[in-house]
């Protein structure tokens, strides 16, 4: 009896470690066919991966040698870049990837990748090495464009593909220099769409992929199975500087957008919308009636602007551009610079419950009044920072709202008095010495006839800062 009982117990612990052969053909397939064994990207890679190329920059810098002391900002404050050693030269290098996108030798990668670089050289995927010049950069869309000349020698070009197509789930490789160990390709998926909520500007909406993406990858190309360019690979997230299978490229339809204004020789004009947004929280879209949050509530309104004529109003909310949903209102700017000026837009908006669709035109900001930008020089605080009147135009391409007024600070040169009172892009000078500042001509003659201590009004963001400098 006790044999008897010992068996049984052997034959259910087989029974559970060793499945039947019905379930282990259930959970592997063999291979049925030599097409199935020998499946690859490699075909793929073949065709694209003569379009991918290394571009390696060159800049040189002026350092001074001082002790470490002189850089805290403290005694900068006060002695500025008078003290320290001898002023040296020192080359910094950079590099990373991009692609071919016009068999005229257009290339683009990011716009980080090139930024201050005073030599730019393009390495093809055959070895063959062009110095580019840089045709077009927008910091806004982190894109730029370079030209290389092949002296009629022909030039490989990668197909754009419609970005707006991508579907979560979709295959996708990635091909750049990460790390400068030479072209390299990885491959992933697509893990989201619509990604907004990276980096600063207001005009993105990223491709997330898993594809692993590391420094030297930026400006490569993220490619469907087709082998059409998807996006333009531009940031990871990462917390050691590698992979972390989180990384980000720019949707091929808005490359394909600044791509064009680069060949027409002319910058890049956006559509402008004449308004100012809101994103719909969980909390608001309850209030609304809505079953879920989406869209973007108006909450300005441009008079006579784009917006205004397309009978948009406040208290509207923006749920859709040519039929293609916005969450918040990066998505929305993104939808509408990816479109060309002198077109219109189907727009969706929700009214009191009710949906309707309305025509809004596509139409470049008005600079009015003229920038008159002004670089301000002397020996004064202000030294250092360009200013300019702020119009839509202006106001457009910095990213404040539309109806904003007064003098903007547009740049600000490094080492400069400016840059020492930390003072900043986007920052709005309000008053000097108690004066208003309306215009460009207000500052420089306020500037020009002023005596003794120094009293500035700056606005940041919702914040006002009074400087005081005597």
């Amino acid at each position: 009896m006790q044999l008897l009982r010992f068996l049984t117990s052997l034959a259910a612990l087989v029974a559970l470690l060793v499945p039947a052969a019905g379930a282990q053909d259930r959970t592997r397939v063999v291979p049925t066919s030599r097409a199935e064994i020998q499946a690859s990207f490699a075909p793929l890679v073949k065709q694209v991966s003569p379009t991918v190329v290394n571009i390696y920059t060159r800049t040189v810098v002026q350092q001074q040698a001082r002790s470490p002391l002189f850089d805290d900002p403290f005694f900068r404050r006060f002695f500025g870049d008078q003290l320290g050693g001898a002023t040296r030269e020192r080359v910094q290098r950079s590099l990373g990837s991009g692609v071919i996108a016009d068999p005229r030798g257009y290339v683009v990668t990011n716009n980080h990748v090139v930024a201050g670089a005073q030599e730019i050289t393009v390495v093809l995927h055959d070895r063959r090495e062009f110095e580019a010049e840089l045709i077009l950069a927008d910091e806004r869309t982190d894109l730029a464009v370079l030209k290389i000349d092949p002296a009629g020698a022909p030039l490989p070009a990668l197909g754009f593909g419609d970005s707006d197509e991508l579907e979560v789930g979709d295959l996708v490789l990635a091909i750049g220099n990460p790390f400068g160990v030479g072209q390299t390709v990885t491959s992933g998926i697509v893990s989201a769409l619509g990604r907004t909520m990276v980096g600063d500007a207001d005009t993105q909406s990223f491709i997330q992929t898993d594809a692993a993406i590391n420094p030297g990858n930026s400006g490569g190309a993220l490619i469907t199975m087709d082998g059409r360019l998807a996006g333009i690979n531009t940031a990871i997230f990462s917390r050691s500087g590698g992979s972390l299978g989180i990384g980000f490229a720019i949707p091929s339809n808005l490359v394909a957008s600044v791509l064009h204004a680069a060949t027409l020789g002319t910058g890049v004009v956006r559509p402008w919308t004449g308004a100012t947004f809101q994103a719909v929280t969980a909390e608001i879209a309850q209030s609304l009636g809505f079953d879920r949050p989406v869209g973007v509530i108006v909450r300005a309104v441009y008079p006579k602007g784009p917006a205004d004529r397309a009978g948009i109003r406040v208290g509207d909310v923006i749920t859709s551009v040519d039929g293609r949903e916005v969450l918040d209102p990066r998505m929305l700017k993104f939808r509408i610079a990816t479109k060309p000026v002198g077109q219109t837009a189907q727009v969706e908006i929700r009214r009191a419950g009710a949906a309707r669709t309305v025509r809004f035109p596509l139409e470049a900001a008005p600079e009015n009044p003229p920038r008159d930008e002004t670089l301000i020089k002397g020996n004064i605080p202000l030294a250092g920072a360009t200013v300019a009147n702020l119009s839509p135009a202006v106001a457009e391409e910095t990213g404040m709202p539309p109806d904003a007024t007064g003098v903007v600070i547009t740049g600000v040169a490094r080492g400069s008095p400016a840059e020492r009172l930390r003072l900043r892009p986007r920052d709005l000078v309000l008053a000097i010495d108690g004066q208003d500042v309306k215009r460009v001509s207000d500052l420089t003659g306020l500037l020009a006839n002023h005596q003794g201590g120094w009293r500035i009004a700056v606005q940041r963001g919702e914040q006002t800062v009074n400087l005081v400098i005597r």
